[in-house]
C-alpha cells in the first residue's frame, strides 16, 4: 500500500506552521521515513512542518525536509 493522502491530516495550523498526523496502517517508521513516500503531498507538506506518525510498528514524530526537491520526513533525535 502506498501514501493515502486521506490518512494524512492538519492538527494544527498558526503562522504558516502546521502540525500533522499520518496515519500508516500496515506500514513500518522506516517506509513512511523513506524518500519518495510522501510525494503525493508535497503541495501540502511544507519543510519545518511536523508530523505524527502513527505506524504498524509504533509512533513517531518527524519533521518535514527536502531531499532532490522532494519533501521527506525526518524522524527526530
Amino acid at each position: 500500500m502506498a501514501f493515502a493522502i486521506r490518512n494524512l491530516s492538519v492538527l494544527a495550523y498558526a503562522q504558516g506552521f502546521t502540525l500533522w498526523h499520518y496515519k500508516a496502517g500496515d506500514h513500518r517508521l522506516a517506509e513512511v521515513s523513506a524518500p519518495g513516500f510522501v510525494k503525493p503531498a508535497k503541495d501540502l507538506l511544507a519543510v519545518g512542518d511536523m508530523v505524527m506518525i502513527s505506524a504498524a510498528d509504533g509512533g513517531s514524530i518527524a519533521y518535514v525536509a527536502e531531499k532532490a526537491g522532494e519533501p521527506v520526513l525526518k524522524p527526530l533525535s
